[in-house]
């Protein structure tokens, strides 16, 4: 909600100031009209709970395609859940674009179409390409106008994914539709004989609001505090959908392509979710686990076995409650898409004890440590709604250049959440990352936090720092929180190597 909308519900004037009663006697009137619970305004960070479907329609698999293609940002329908309804795509009849897949070492050619009503472009989410290439915010492409993106693709084997990347809407674009996934081969990885064909199953896990004529996106002021949420879980487009299996491993390349919604993953039968790769690529060596918390952006490569098994036994995808993620975040239990056993097959597969080979970057290699303090919730005289979540007080604007950084360099990075009430997926553009700790909250790193990344989650009252070395590849770029509400709302800042 922006300061007009906001002084027109509250009857604030321009230079109201702002005290503690004032502050309750807004609350209350929120409240009283409604605008902090329900459809309106979730002010106090209340979850949406999720209502979940009954499995009974097919995953879908969404086409793929090379790095020489085409996408065309669209108005068109998709059935979700039954019913056809409007919304935004990179290809007709769909919310999902294809799947882009290529080799480490080729030239992607990929032409952009933009056939909305509002500006908008591509963000290459997780690859390592020039700064020209990357979407950034203020590169739009304007309505009936086309752009060309091409780049090399000088990186490991891993999932990436793309999306629409344009200033102050990004979070309406992606959650009516627009992302699809970016899968990029190497020979390292090839030589592990990981399950492929069918047996290598993209999941994009997202949450949306669904109306009978299309996707709702109306975020109150409360939702641009929490994130946008949705009732819906779907998989690959798809509401509650089933897939089936056969008694082997298989290998699930998974995306939380959600706004804000937080998943603890795990299997309804207990059995191990074996990490294999993360956002970077592979992990150094598997990692076994039972469940796992994945952020919006946020990748993860898992090898799950269904042998032995009985023919008709059905298995859920889950997401298991959490806690100490806010007051709108993991109150809630529930299964996302389910497998369901469906043949006996003999599987000649063994899991690698190594995948690959992963250095660990050491802290005294850093010529620098830069602190980041993500400010709690801001309200400034006036009630001027935009910039509730800062970085280091500040939120982001085109003209300034909040970091110099050289290029080559290794710097540590130390993103404070301590004071904080919100969870923050914290992305960096044009790198790769390690996580070197967490202190505060959960105090400790996850199995998916080993190898490389491009996001990393700031719980409430953590402390993550991270080391990054970059590149050669100067220019301006962004980095942000994936909440994507947050990210509109001005929770990003700009660094510029050179």
């Amino acid at each position: 909600m922006k300061r007009r909308e906001f002084i027109k519900n509250t009857g604030l004037g321009a230079g109201s100031i702002l005290t503690a009663g004032s502050i309750t006697a807004i609350l209350a009137a929120c409240n009283k009209n409604n605008m902090m619970n329900g459809g309106n305004m979730n002010m106090g960070g209340q979850p949406v709970p999720v209502t979940e479907g009954n499995f009974s329609r097919l995953l879908p698999i969404p086409n793929t395609v090379t790095g020489n293609t085409a996408l065309t940002a669209q108005a068109t329908m998709a059935n979700i859940n039954g019913s056809n309804i409007s919304v935004l795509g990179y290809q007709a009849n769909g919310i999902l674009g294809p799947t882009i897949r290529v080799n480490s070492g080729i030239n992607a050619n990929i032409n952009f179409q933009n056939n909305l009503s509002e500006k908008s472009n591509i963000h290459w989410h997780g690859l390592k390409i020039p700064a020209n290439m990357d979407g950034h915010p203020e590169a739009l492409i304007n309505p009936a106008s086309s752009f060309n993106y091409q780049f090399p693709i000088n990186q490991r084997a891993g999932l990436c994914w793309y999306h629409p990347h344009p200033d102050g809407a990004t979070a309406k674009q992606a959650f009516k539709g627009l992302a699809g996934l970016f899968i990029i081969n190497d020979a390292e990885e090839a030589a592990l004989n990981l399950p492929s064909g069918i047996y290598e199953i993209p999941l994009v896990i997202q949450d949306k609001r669904l109306t009978a004529s299309g996707i709702a996106y109306n975020p109150s002021m409360g939702e641009v505090m929490s994130g946008y949420m949705g009732e819906t879980v779907i998989v690959n487009g798809e509401a509650s959908p089933y897939t089936e299996v056969a008694t082997r491993f298989y290998r699930l390349r998974i995306l939380n392509g959600s706004n804000a919604r937080i998943y603890n993953l795990a299997l309804s039968n207990n059995a191990d979710l074996i990490i294999i790769g993360n956002d970077g690529g592979l992990l150094k060596n598997p990692i076994a686990v039972k469940n796992i918390i994945l952020a919006p952006g946020e990748r993860l490569d898992v090898l799950v076995n269904f042998a032995g098994l009985n023919i008709g036994t059905d298995i859920f995808l889950e997401s298991k409650m959490f806690d100490n993620a806010g007051s709108a975040q993991g109150k809630q239990g529930f299964k996302i898409m389910k497998f369901k056993v469906t043949q006996t097959v003999s599987d000649g597969f063994t899991l690698p004890a190594s995948l690959s080979s992963v250095n660990a970057i050491s802290p005294s290699s850093s010529s620098k440590t830069r602190n980041f303090i993500i400010n709690a919730m801001q309200m400034s005289s006036g009630m001027n709604m935009t910039g509730i979540h800062r970085i280091n007080d500040k939120i982001y604007d085109k003209s300034r250049i909040d970091e110099n950084v050289t290029a080559n360099a290794t710097e540590i990075w130390v993103f404070d959440n301590s004071q904080g009430d919100e969870p923050h997926p914290m992305h960096l553009h044009g790198v790769h990352f390690q996580v070197l700790e967490r202190s505060g909250g959960r105090a400790q790193l996850l199995a998916s936090e080993s190898g490389w990344k491009d996001t990393v989650l700031v719980m409430p009252r953590e402390i993550v720092k991270i080391i990054i070395p970059f590149s050669t590849l100067t220019g301006v770029f962004v980095f942000h929180c994936h909440n994507l509400e947050h990210e509109d709302d001005g929770m990003m800042l700009q660094y510029q190597l050179a």
